[in-house]
């Protein structure tokens, strides 16, 4: 009898001990978030990616009421910062930002340490761009048709820098190689930031690149623009033409997303896109990537 009402006293104290846990997380879930945030992006700074994630954390952390610190930590086609917020606390304290990139440099590379499906929670679409054709001011070039001469007449002879073997910005350029029928050899680099030096000083000649991040530099004259890649023209440089008005069949549109490790309870990832469903909607966000374009390093967006 005695065993039995041991046995009856440890079932009951562990079954309050499971209440007790399982009402803390209830109360840290309806609490959150209590503290900042971090955001990773796997490129580094100034690039298209890195441009847009930091209006979305900006006005992410005015809903949330958080700040929240951009992570940049580029390399491996955004593969390092990937891994980090796979292995991170399912919490909702660690998030991705991430490109179509994630996808793409997911399905082209073997022995990666994660499972791009399996083991990030997608959050919510956050940015849609067009990426634009760039190349390098000591190029005796104004236009596609121009460029895609010169290609052909050496084939084999320049090189294109991108953000990494598998990355979008990578497989875009070799989609172009295909529609132009031409031979530019593949350089790859950490990210499209660290390419601009050798594309402006010629030893690369052109890179695919967002919007966002290069439109000061066409506007200065620092790189030329030959083209858009997406179906219509972009607002943020309406003198460039698309790819389909230069003669090529070729469109390929860029967007970022928001992810969580895959454990975070649904809770938390409901709050997060919720927020980023009404981030959206706030004024400003066409037009703040501006201000963001020559920051570098780690920036705090939060509250003022």
């Amino acid at each position: 009898m005695r065993k039995l009402l041991q046995g009856a006293s440890w079932a009951a104290w562990a079954l309050a001990l499971c209440v007790t846990a399982a009402g803390a997380q209830t109360s840290a879930q309806a609490d959150f978030p209590s503290r900042p945030i971090k955001m990773y992006v796997p490129f580094p700074p100034g690039g298209g990616i890195d441009v847009t994630a930091r209006i979305a954390a900006e006005k992410l952390s005015e809903i949330l009421g958080q700040q929240i610190a951009i992570i940049n930590q580029g390399g491996g086609g955004g593969a390092i910062a990937t891994d980090a917020v796979v292995r991170a606390d399912p919490d909702g304290y660690t998030l991705l930002y991430h490109s179509v990139t994630g996808i793409t440099h997911a399905a082209v590379t073997q022995d990666l340490s994660y499972d791009w499906l399996r083991d990030l929670a997608p959050v919510s679409l956050i940015a849609r761009f067009a990426p634009v054709m760039i190349v390098s001011p000591t190029l005796p070039v104004r236009t596609m048709t121009d460029f895609i001469a010169l290609l052909k007449a050496n084939p084999g002879k320049y090189s294109y820098g991108s953000s990494g073997t598998g990355t979008a910005v990578h497989l875009a350029t070799e989609l172009f190689k295909q529609k132009a029928g031409v031979d530019i050899v593949h350089v790859p680099y950490r990210g499209t930031v660290a390419v601009l030096p050798d594309l402006i000083s010629g030893r690369v000649v052109m890179m695919i690149d967002g919007v966002p991040g290069e439109t000061k530099n066409i506007q200065s004259g620092v790189v030329r623009a030959l083209a858009v890649t997406t179906a219509t023209r972009s607002p943020s440089i309406p003198d460039v033409p698309t790819m389909r008005e230069v003669g090529l069949d070729y469109e390929v549109p860029f967007w970022t997303g928001l992810y969580a490790p895959i454990r975070t309870p649904q809770a938390i990832v409901d709050k997060l896109s919720a927020a980023a469903n009404q981030s959206h909607a706030r004024p400003g966000c066409r037009q703040a990537s501006g201000r963001y374009r020559h920051r570098r390093g780690r920036l705090i967006a939060g509250r003022a």
